[in-house]
């Protein structure tokens, strides 16, 4: 039940690449004065350019975001990318969360100094060091054993003294501690468990994605007079809650007919700006009432300032053992689409996949598009890694000024494997 988004963007550091500082040679390992230096560097980069940049204002997250050293609850080889805003392995199939995403859950938890927040999901630790500073207590749950005793050995380490650490079914919850203030779910169950709502104090806020494996919305629930009244925040992709959550899962993926949703982007919700079944979208617009190639919409993403993203992202299954090939098809317009700092900041398509581990195993980018040009209708064959489980398609742009647009995106196996 470990935490985390998956890897939102590693995809396309080609042609959406993010436009940061990658740390190479010493300093990237154990660090040394020389090598906290740089972390601290970057971490403040980091919040300047992700997280205030992103658009959260409340300071005391802020500040906790310039506090805490993320570099620290990554493996070592992964520490380059600390200060990257993206997902990361940590081992045992799970993944760090983005720092956007964990400043931007714990800004609508809104903690207070005499909180007492349950985290269901403890994966690195990461998210439980955020709030250390922010809350009076913090309870951790990770049915990840191995994964639950280096978080806990980690933050004892670095010294946060008001976090607490269990293994176990994070379902359950946790009663000889209930109720809590707060509650904070970094993994995906199909519907919100039973046992979370009864242990969240009556006026509490709990903040949970929600729904099918690849289709999720981030909910922010607030419990009055016993009930839960609901808030949409934005479309997301989460791991799944495993144990008893994943026993009761109703709707599974189909790994061997992977397909895309809302690739028209016809469907709408009211209570939701970005398009469902699209989730981190940025500087985007769905347009309608004309000019799309197919139906009545289609989505467009502006930008004028050079390296900042402007993209949507969606995750489907895939397994490659049975699909050996996909066949990518969509339409596609540019108006004076131009390179951003660097030539590597353009629009494109990409698809990365990962593996059982959640690590990437391949992608295929598609692109550069660049200059105005009208709609046009594009169909690639993408192959697919033996070793893939799922995967996420980016489109847009990611440093490139400009518009780019896209409609009637569709993805349908092309050819098996024999088994």
């Amino acid at each position: 039940m470990t935490g985390k988004v998956l890897n939102p963007w590693i995809a396309g550091l080609a042609i959406l690449g993010l436009s940061i500082c990658l740390v190479d040679g010493p300093a990237a390992g154990q660090g040394g004065p020389r090598g906290a230096v740089l972390f601290d560097r970057l971490r403040q980069e980091m919040v300047k350019r992700d997280i205030i940049g992103g658009g959260i204002t409340n300071p005391r997250v802020i500040e906790a975001m310039f506090r805490v050293p993320r570099h620290e609850f990554v493996p070592p080889d992964q520490r380059r990318l600390a200060y990257m805003d993206m997902a990361l392995p940590i081992g045992y199939g799970q993944t760090i969360s983005p720092p956007y995403v964990v400043a931007f859950m714990t800004e609508k938890l809104d903690p207070q100094p005499t909180d007492r927040v349950l985290e269901i999901g403890t994966g690195s630790g990461y998210q439980a060091a955020i709030l250390s500073g922010l809350v009076k207590e913090v309870y951790t749950i990770e049915i990840v054993e191995p994964l639950a005793q280096r978080a806990a050995g980690t933050l004892k380490r670095l010294g946060y003294s008001n976090v607490f650490v269990k293994a176990g079914d994070g379902y359950l919850g946790w009663p000889e501690h209930a109720p809590f203030d707060k509650i904070i779910v970094t993994c995906s169950p199909e519907n919100i468990p039973q046992p979370l709502i009864d242990q969240l104090k009556e006026g509490g806020k709990m903040v949970i994605p929600v729904g099918e494996r690849y289709q999720q919305i981030l909910y922010l629930l607030r419990k009055e007079n016993g009930k839960l009244v609901k808030e949409a925040l934005q479309p997301t992709l989460f791991v799944p809650m495993t144990g008893q959550a994943e026993a009761q899962r109703q709707i599974q993926p189909d790994p061997a007919n992977p397909r895309l949703v809302n690739g028209d982007f016809e469907e709408e919700l009211d209570e939701l700006e970005s398009p469902p079944g699209w989730y981190y979208c940025k500087e985007f617009e769905v347009r309608r009432g004309g000019g799309a190639p197919s139906g009545q919409a289609y989505i467009a993403f502006r930008n004028q300032q050079p390296g900042r993203p402007a993209r949507a992202l969606q995750g489907f299954a895939v397994d490659g053992r049975e699909v050996r090939e996909l066949m990518l098809t969509f339409w596609v317009r540019g108006e004076n689409i131009r390179p951003g700092r660097s030539l590597q900041e353009s629009a494109g398509v990409v698809i990365t996949f990962f593996g059982e581990s959640r690590a990437p195993v391949g992608e295929k980018a598609i692109g550069p598009f660049l200059g105005s040009f009208p709609w046009r209708k594009e169909s690639h064959r993408i192959p697919v890694p033996s070793e893939a489980r799922e995967a996420i398609l980016a489109i847009g742009m990611t440093g490139a000024v400009g518009t780019v647009a896209f409609d009637a995106l569709e993805l349908q196996p092309l050819a098996t494997r024999q088994r």
